[in-house]
């Protein structure tokens, strides 16, 4: 149909292992009843040649997609209370609370920080490639809280998306689990989307097909009984890698059910909290770091375990 407008997507190395429904639906997106219709009519072509939904992407490919296009532009929210943590010229960082999405994935949507942030300021939206994302420069699941950073140029937006893919970022979160534990560790094993399950990741390989770099740091800041809160740090930005990683030593988060957590009574998300981040600025060249306070639902939760998040002493 005349209407229908021929879209070219390329997979680069940070998609590589993601199911080609997610990325194009996160890449343009569209609903799953969308994709699904999409993927039926034979609308979607991997390297020249109809898809199905459930293959794995890898870096290089080409994807094209024949449908209508939507409007993508981010719709402003005031509604949503943005609490900000660190503003000026070229970055702001601000708060996510549990429960709110990173950015909207279908047209029209709202409730996001990123609509958030294109109220507050309206510069977001055009700092980075897809206007929808608000100028973030990287994401936390939806029930992550905690520190989030956006760019208000286009100069920063891509300085920082290098920082973040690159090392570049000290990225420090906190979390509650249980198990046997050591009281530090590091964790250096790669992930993949699990293929029967594409909401969440596995263990893979070096070198296996889909699997992405992934590496932990983790301290224990203290126990009581089987819990322990830890802080992790993440020098990669695998999808769910802290939850992953931790479940995979055999250490899983309070409430995080997904990944075989204990279900913690009264605490309607995982206890996982990006409590800081440290970088160089892109225009001034300091450092600078970025804290973001301890949710009230977790600090509960912590002294209900008979926990507490002084540090421990050297």
């Amino acid at each position: 149909m005349s209407a229908e407008k021929v879209h070219t997507l390329l997979v680069d190395a940070a998609k590589a292992g993601q199911r080609v429904d997610l990325f194009v639906g996160e890449a343009l997106g569209l609903s799953r009843a969308k994709l699904k219709r999409l993927f039926e009519e034979g609308a979607v072509k991997v390297n020249g040649r109809p898809a199905k939904k459930g293959l794995l992407v890898t870096g290089g490919q080409s994807i094209t997609v024949e449908y209508e296009e939507e409007t993508r532009e981010a719709v402003p929210d005031e509604g949503f209370p943005l609490r900000v943590l660190y503003e000026d010229s070229a970055l702001v960082a601000v708060d996510k609370p549990a429960g709110r999405p990173s950015h909207p994935l279908r047209p029209g949507e709202t409730g996001t920080v990123a609509n958030a942030l294109v109220a507050r300021y309206p510069e977001c939206a055009s700092a980075s490639e897809d206007s929808r994302e608000g100028g973030l420069c990287h994401r936390l699941d939806i029930e992550t809280s905690g520190v989030l950073v956006a760019a208000r140029t286009r100069e920063a937006w891509q300085a920082m998306r290098s920082a973040f893919g690159g090392r570049g970022v000290d990225k420090r979160y906190l979390a509650l689990v249980t198990g046997p534990l050591a009281e530090e560790g590091e964790i250096e094993v790669p992930l993949r989307h699990h293929p029967r399950h594409p909401d969440r990741v596995e263990p893979a390989m070096p070198g296996e097909e889909g699997a992405r770099e992934a590496h932990s740091l983790f301290q224990v800041l203290g126990r009581s009984g089987e819990y322990s809160l830890v802080e992790v740090r993440i020098l990669t930005g695998v999808l769910h890698q802290v939850r992953a990683h931790m479940a995979g030593v055999g250490a899983p988060l309070v409430g995080d059910m997904l990944y075989g957590g204990r279900e913690e009574p009264g605490l309607s998300r995982f206890f996982l909290h990006a409590q800081s981040l440290e970088f160089t600025h892109p225009v001034t060249g300091k450092k600078v770091r970025v804290e973001s306070p301890v949710p009230a639902e977790l600090t509960e939760v912590i002294q209900k375990h008979g926990l507490s998040l002084t540090r421990p002493s050297p």
